[in-house]
């Protein structure tokens, strides 16, 4: 007799489970840590330290942290149309070079709250732009988006390379970067926001473009759940066939949601760009738009759990650089380990623990159900 299940409540299929799974990926990280002789609760507490322990570190965590809500946001508004955008480190990528145009027009011109709202602008097109041929070739061609989104990620790299060699260098500079942003360029830091709260930030790169991605987390909540426009990216999602029989086009619907997830891939470059580095140059979004489908993926593509996602992932990179500083032994690729585990569990193997679950819950569910009613049943 098979076994039953329970359709679980909302606060264990997006709490709890991700919960467990982060438990385990980090106990299995604890082993791995032992095999190499060092103590894995002594490297837990140095990682949480370094990550959480100083208003220093929190403030380097919210700054990663940022960078993950954008591209998780860009990966799970594609989840929902059942669109695997893993393109967004080339969105992110030319995205900064829409950041760098606004911010070398008129960072001279005008004060960085007007720069700004351009920048945005800049940053949102040119992440679009490059999203919306792997759109068109999947909507009209049937071209699979992973196989585009993931070549068009080595194409743009190669774009930004000639544009910053020999088109956007300074000519006295022999580094591949655009000159320095003057002040109506540059982003406020919000350091004083951590020390309006007791903690102590020498300095660090955590600029306002941190509110403007929880902004972005409402935008896709409102998108998704509460617009015509998200009740036919969620349709084409769960069964094309019944969005199409339900009269969506289904070209529209993907290019539409190709666009937006560009645009918010491409917003991730005004954090690096125009928050720290003042300037546009080789790598800078290392690694995030990758990083962003592990932060979908925890999140069960909901804003509300991509946030702390994008949190604890910004904890692993801190805290991730000051264990491999005070333990030696545990080198940076140690950290990348403990992250792959994260992505494992909380991606591949998202289900494991689910259907334990749910019989449990089925097991409540029965023993909850009136005698009178499972006599009735039996007759």
């Amino acid at each position: 007799m098979s076994t039953p299940y329970a359709k679980l409540p909302a606060w264990a299929d997006y709490g709890l489970i991700p919960l467990i799974n982060l438990f385990v990926a980090f106990l299995v990280a604890g082993l791995v840590v032992l095999m190499i002789g060092e103590n894995p609760l002594r490297a837990a507490v140095i990682l949480i330290d370094g990550a959480v322990g100083r208003g220093q570190a929190i403030a380097y965590t919210l700054y990663y942290a940022t960078s993950f809500i954008f591209t998780g946001l860009a990966v799970a508004v594609a989840f929902h149309c059942s669109l695997f955008n893993i393109g967004g480190e080339g969105q992110a990528y030319v995205g900064g070079l829409g950041v760098a145009l606004a911010c070398l027009a008129f960072d001279g011109i005008f004060p960085w709250w007007l720069t700004f709202p351009l920048a945005i602008l800049g940053a949102a097109l040119f992440g679009a732009a490059w999203a919306l041929i792997p759109a068109y070739l999947q909507a009209r061609r049937g071209s699979h988006i992973v196989i585009t989104t993931i070549m068009f990620n080595f194409i743009a790299a190669s774009l930004m390379v000639y544009l910053l060699v020999n088109v956007l260098r300074p000519v006295a500079s022999q580094t591949p970067q655009t000159r320095a942003f003057l002040e109506g360029g540059q982003l406020p830091k919000l350091n004083w926001l951590l020390e309006a709260l007791g903690l102590s930030v020498r300095s660090s790169p955590f600029n306002l473009s941190f509110l403007l991605a929880l902004a972005a987390a409402f935008f896709v909540w409102l998108l998704i759940w509460r617009t015509r426009l998200g009740y036919e990216i969620r349709m084409r999602g769960h069964s094309p066939r019944a969005a199409r029989y339900g009269g969506v086009s289904e070209v529209r619907i993907i290019i539409l949601t190709m666009l937006i997830s560009g645009a918010l891939a491409g917003m991730m470059a005004l954090n690096p760009v125009m928050g720290e580095l003042y300037r546009l140059q080789i790598d800078f979004v290392t690694g995030a738009g990758f990083v962003g489908i592990a932060v979908a993926l925890m999140g069960r593509s909901h804003p509300a759990g991509i946030v702390p996602a994008a949190i604890l992932f910004g904890m692993l990179y801190q805290g991730g650089a000051e264990l491999s500083f005070e333990m030696p032994g545990i080198s940076r690729d140690m950290i990348v380990i403990i992250q792959g585990l994260v992505i494992l569990f909380a991606g591949a193997l998202e289900h494991m623990f689910r259907p334990n679950l749910q019989a449990l819950f089925a097991r409540f569910e029965r023993g909850d159900v009136p005698p009178a009613v499972k006599e009735g049943e039996r007759a």
